[in-house]
C-alpha cells in the first residue's frame, strides 16, 4: 500500500523505465494549496485502450508482472487523488510516450503525507537502465519561484557509478542538502505571510 505521496511518484517513475524510456522529466510543484506532480517519457505509450485498462485496478497485461492479477498502482493514486479533492490526468500515444499529472490538496485531511524526497529521488536515480531522469522540484508563491533541479546524468557524471557504496552516500548527501535547502525557503516563504 502507499503510505506517502512519495510512493505514488516512485511507482510512476518505474512504470516509465518499465516502458522503456530513455528520457523521463519529473516536476514536483508546490504552491499554498496544493502538491503537484507530473510524470513525461518518451516510453512505448499507450493505445486509447491500452489507458482505459490503465485505471482499472482489475486488468494487467500479463507481461510486466506475470504472477500479478490486478494492476493496482494507478488506481490507488486516482483513489488517494480524489480523496483529498485533487485531480488527475494521464495522456499517452503509442510509441511517443505518456504525460501523468496529479496534484493533491495541501489543505485536505485526506491528502497523504508527502514523505521522503531526497530518498524517493536517490531510488529513482539507482533504477536499473540508461535513461536520463530530469527532477524539477520547485516552489511557488505571489509570483516567486524557488526549488533545485537534477538530472541523473550529471549525478553519474560527477560520482560515476551508483551502485558503489561513497557514491550512493554522496548521493544521498547531495540530494538531502537540496531538500533541507528547498525547505527552508518553503519555511521563510511561510514565516513572510504572518
Amino acid at each position: 500500500m502507499h503510505a506517502a505521496v512519495c510512493d505514488f511518484i516512485l511507482d510512476c517513475l518505474q512504470n516509465s523505465i518499465e516502458a522503456g524510456a530513455q528520457r523521463i522529466k519529473l516536476s514536483i510543484i508546490e504552491t499554498q494549496h496544493r502538491l503537484s506532480i507530473e510524470i513525461t517519457d518518451d516510453g512505448c505509450g499507450m493505445t486509447e485502450q491500452e489507458l482505459k485498462k490503465a485505471v482499472d485496478p482489475f486488468y494487467t497485461d500479463g507481461h510486466k508482472h506475470r504472477a500479478r492479477r490486478v494492476g493496482l498502482g494507478i488506481p490507488f493514486l486516482i483513489q488517494a487523488v480524489e480523496q483529498s479533492d485533487g485531480d488527475w490526468k494521464l495522456d499517452s500515444e503509442k510509441g511517443k510516450g505518456t504525460r501523468l499529472g496529479f496534484f493533491f490538496s495541501s489543505d485536505h485531511i485526506d491528502t497523504p503525507p508527502t514523505g521522503d524526497i531526497s530518498g524517493m529521488l536517490l531510488q529513482a536515480i539507482m533504477f536499473d537502465g540508461g535513461f536520463e531522469l530530469e527532477i524539477e522540484r520547485r516552489l511557488e508563491k505571489d509570483g516567486r519561484t524557488d526549488g533545485y533541479s537534477v538530472k541523473r546524468s550529471e549525478m553519474i557524471e560527477v560520482l560515476g557509478d551508483l551502485n558503489d557504496a561513497d557514491s550512493l552516500i554522496m548521493a544521498r548527501q547531495f540530494l538531502k542538502s537540496q531538500e533541507e535547502d528547498y525547505l527552508l525557503e518553503k519555511e521563510d516563504l511561510i514565516e513572510g505571510d504572518r
